[in-house]
């Protein structure tokens, strides 16, 4: 189904270059325009420290922010995309892929593994952006339903970051079933009443989006990300309407009750760990009560 196994420049989004292939020593708030020193925007976790925006980050930063240091153990690196349908547009697909990962420094757009948060077992599944906008091909559903599979019979919390810009159109009617086959995992997972946090980033749009992104027991989100699944101008267009002020931002679907909370980056590992205490609590040994003397 459009996978293989084997062993296992800049780029501009939304007006700002991507975090994970900067070079330069300053960088443009596409909000505000102010113009920051990059080491000051690393050390505040890439976020605008005049604004507050939130820039896009690729995957392993983001798994870097929040889990704790040296245990991320990465799994199914062995899947990778092949090409079901011999599409082409301006290059073929294998070669788009190709490029993707030079520039990403990625395999997929998604990252799934083991981890702890503040000392809270999960499995972790990350969207990579920048790896073809994230979009959801075959390996990415695969990816992302063998996590929670693996969630399943680990009976271990899944967390979910999701990051993308809908079904990959260079794997046809393939990529769109994914949607159904991750839907179709966290139903399954939810029957074993283990918890699933997903955590919606900028952007969350499309298949993605009206799939597992916004499935989880509890549905957080970064602050001013774009979740919605038609574009607002295709949305506009359609309806012939003005669309409220912030249609689709995280803070218009948190007021419309669609999602849980807002949380800003540099709370999101706190947050998770304190929803994890409280949604998958470790037992406790049970205290024996003392043996009655034989005397």
């Amino acid at each position: 189904m459009g996978m293989k196994t084997g062993h296992g420049q800049k780029k501009r989004h939304g007006g700002a270059l991507a975090a994970d292939a900067e070079t330069d020593s300053w960088r443009k708030c596409p909000d505000c325009d102010s113009i920051i020193f990059i080491k000051e925007v690393r050390r505040n976790h890439d976020v605008c420290t005049a604004c507050g925006h939130h820039f896009r980050i690729g995957a392993r930063r983001r798994i870097d922010l929040v889990a704790d240091q040296g245990s991320f153990v990465e799994l199914f690196l062995d899947l990778e995309t092949t090409d079901p349908i011999g599409f082409t547009d301006s290059i073929p697909y294998p070669q788009r892929i190709e490029k993707a990962k030079e520039k990403s420094g990625n395999t997929e757009a998604v990252i799934v593994g083991r981890a702890d948060i503040l000392e809270r077992s999960v499995i972790l599944s990350v969207m990579a952006v920048f790896f073809m906008d994230g979009s959801m091909g075959s390996v990415v559903g695969e990816k992302i339903t063998r996590a929670i599979e693996t969630a399943i019979r680990e009976e271990t919390p899944l967390v979910s970051f999701t990051a993308s810009g809908g079904a990959r159109m260079q794997e046809g009617l393939i990529s769109l079933l994914q949607m159904a086959k991750t839907t179709s995992a966290v139903s399954r997972l939810k029957q074993t009443r283990i918890p699933y946090i997903s955590v919606l980033t900028d952007p969350t749009t499309g298949g993605v989006s009206a799939s597992l992104a916004m499935l989880g027991d509890l549905n957080i989100a970064e602050p001013r990300a774009l979740i919605g699944f038609a574009g607002p101008r295709v949305i506009q267009q359609t309806v012939r309407e003005t669309l409220p002020e912030g249609f689709q931002r995280s803070e218009f679907l948190l007021e419309h009750g669609m999602l849980d909370m807002v949380v800003e980056r540099a709370r999101m590992r706190e947050v998770l760990a304190s929803c994890l205490r409280f949604m998958a609590p470790v037992a406790k040994p049970v205290a024996m009560p003392a043996r009655a003397s034989a005397d």
